[in-house]
């Protein structure tokens, strides 16, 4: 995009949709850039970097997200933050790490 704005939508993919552990998981990577970063459900938009905001989304399982960054690192975040919700945003070791041991 132009401007240094990026965007990408994704679904979300945990069982138990953006509750406030995988929300407070989203906003603590999101806080690392220094990129205005947004993120829209239907009608409401919020900062990607406010877990009040976040949780407000109400985003069940399956729900498309648009994340939307502006600023230096803005294509870093939108990567990021794909991975996040692609890994299911939930911040904790996955089934495979427990198998692996890693978790």
């Amino acid at each position: 995009m132009k401007d240094g704005a990026h965007e990408v939508t994704v679904e979300i993919k945990n069982a138990d949709g953006l509750h406030m552990r995988p929300a407070m998981h989203f906003v603590d990577v999101a806080s690392t850039f220094k990129s205005d970063i947004q993120v829209t459900h239907g009608d409401t938009t919020a900062d990607a970097k406010s877990i009040m905001q976040m949780t407000m989304l109400a985003a069940a399982c399956g729900a498309h997200l648009t994340i939307r960054a502006r600023g230096p690192d803005a294509a870093q975040a939108i990567e990021v933050l794909r991975e996040v919700v692609e890994q299911g945003l939930s911040g904790e070791p996955s089934q495979a790490a427990d198998e692996r041991g890693d978790g």
